[in-house]
């Protein structure tokens, strides 16, 4: 008895037609005949029945039925076991990271992975949150730490680390910190220094910008929050940043909520939705990582 015999019979029984049977498994249907018939014969008894226009089952069909569906599935699972073996044995994991971002908790996520799994293979790249997120989706990224407006991008697994507001960044003295109330017009009246199109931070910027019809001057681009900071710091613009990234420079710079801008910029960790057992793993360490750090990580 071969798994392949009972899985044409499965076939047969489930489709009730051999032509069926035999396009489902990819064999000829004389291929599916001859086998279930050999089949019969070691079992000493007939397990279809081939006299009316679909097959049937006989009693002992019905019977062995149950038994080749669970004989079929145990199979299916020594395979799955030996491929989440090898899957953490071997293989190369590709993670992404927004640039703009200190990612200390990824950092030990990754450390933590590659202790467990030494022979699997991890890379990082950097890029902005649109490229990393369409990296994930075509497979040329397993995981990517991205800034989103409001929430993850649907149809992938995700982990949201953190969810805060834009502030406007100035210097002491600039004339933004004589209003009680900071708006999204207000702050667009000034040269803006913005993270480049493409970042969490900087769509939750254009939706705003387009809902509350603003038009701003941006007068320059940072991909790093850093250089922003010190953009504004030298008065060439307004910077646009997260609460978490603005906290740094907190010494020097004067950080102001926009308060009519209610889309939250977010940071989350992004996967496929099919994730394989490297990549579950690779997860399981950053929901680890990632859980008591909130203030070790900023938003980019």
């Amino acid at each position: 008895m071969e798994l392949r015999q009972l899985e044409y019979f499965v076939a047969v029984a489930e489709e009730a037609n051999f032509t069926r049977a035999a396009e489902r498994v990819h064999i000829s249907q004389s291929g599916v005949s001859a086998q279930l018939r050999q089949l019969e014969r070691e079992l000493g008894a007939a397990l279809i029945d081939r006299s009316g226009r679909t097959a049937t089952l006989t009693t002992a069909g019905a019977a062995a039925l149950v038994h080749a569906r669970a004989a079929l599935a145990a199979a299916d699972a020594v395979r799955q076991a030996v491929d989440e073996v090898n899957g953490l044995v071997r293989g190369r994991l590709t993670v992404g990271m927004v640039i703009g971002c200190t990612i200390t908790p990824l950092f030990d996520a990754l450390s933590a992975f590659h202790r467990a799994h030494p022979g699997i293979e991890l890379s990082l790249v950097e890029g902005n949150s649109d490229r990393l997120v369409e990296g994930v989706r075509a497979g040329a990224l397993d995981l990517a730490l991205i800034g989103a407006a409001d929430g993850p991008p649907a149809g992938l697994g995700a982990l949201p680390i953190i969810t805060e507001r834009l502030v406007a960044v100035v210097p002491e003295g600039h004339p933004l910190l004589e209003s009680p109330v900071t708006t999204l017009a207000e702050v667009a009246a000034h040269p803006l220094v913005c993270m480049p199109e493409g970042t969490g931070v900087r769509t939750v910027l254009d939706r705003a910008c387009a809902a509350l019809a603003v038009r701003p001057a941006i007068a320059l681009q940072a991909s790093a929050a850093d250089a922003a900071a010190d953009l504004a710091l030298r008065g060439l613009g307004v910077a646009i940043l997260s609460e978490s990234m603005a906290e740094r420079y907190a010494d020097r710079l004067r950080a102001l909520v926009i308060d009519d801008v209610e889309t939250s910029a977010v940071l989350a960790l992004v996967w496929a939705a099919s994730p394989g057992p490297a990549l579950r793993e690779l997860v399981v360490r950053c929901r680890e990582a990632f859980r008591p750090a909130g203030d070790l990580v900023r938003l980019g």
